[in-house]
């Protein structure tokens, strides 16, 4: 199974061209419009690795699998997604099916290529996808948090597992930290990343 990475940032920052680069495809379309990309962009590329022309002269394989990774161009998320502005939401449903997420920020001055947000300023635009993320995470952990709670007062471990790195969760975006920045104990790394 391959490891899915988002790719994501706000609109005509360059993740199209970096998902093309990547794949080594012109799959994504690259336009100097908004929401140029709609529906992801997907691309599996094998990672390269020499150890496994090594391994498989010593034990010869009848076929030689290397690892993928597959990449995913979301739609530029904007300030606002996390309440649906600029198709947000849906945007927002893609990321939560991929393993990690690389961020773009546009840091180059061209006056041929809009930026949504009227001037070019990386940091800003980083916080403001990592913003809308969180309040993403916000919204989507305190719906489920409270069927969590109920199922664990009548003994349901995972339930009671999952409330308390829920809680976890909601402390650290509440405190306007990212949830991934929580302290979890190693008992519980593989349910986090379930949650």
């Amino acid at each position: 199974m391959a490891l899915k990475v988002a790719i994501v940032g706000l609109p005509n920052v360059g993740k199209s061209t970096l998902f093309n680069a990547l794949t080594q495809t012109a799959a994504a379309q690259a336009a100097n419009y908004p929401f140029c990309t709609i529906e992801p962009n997907t691309g599996d590329v094998a990672v390269p690795e020499p150890r496994l022309d090594a391994l498989a002269a010593i034990i010869p394989s009848k076929e030689i699998i290397p690892a993928r990774i597959n990449f995913v161009d979301i739609a530029g998320l904007v300030r606002g997604a996390s309440k649906g502005e600029g198709l947000g939401n849906q945007f927002l449903a893609n990321i939560r099916d991929c393993d990690a997420v690389a961020f773009v920020a546009r840091c180059f001055e061209d006056d041929d290529i809009t930026h949504v947000e009227g001037r070019v300023d990386p940091l800003s635009d980083l916080e403001i996808i990592e913003t809308e993320l969180m309040l993403a995470d916000l919204e989507s952990l305190e719906k489920r948090v409270i069927n969590w709670e109920k199922r664990s007062k009548t003994g349901d471990k995972d339930a009671a597992q999952n409330f308390r790195l829920a809680s976890l969760a909601l402390a650290q975006l509440n405190a306007g930290k990212p949830a991934h920045l929580a302290q979890i104990p190693e008992e519980d790394e593989k349910a986090w990343r379930m949650l």
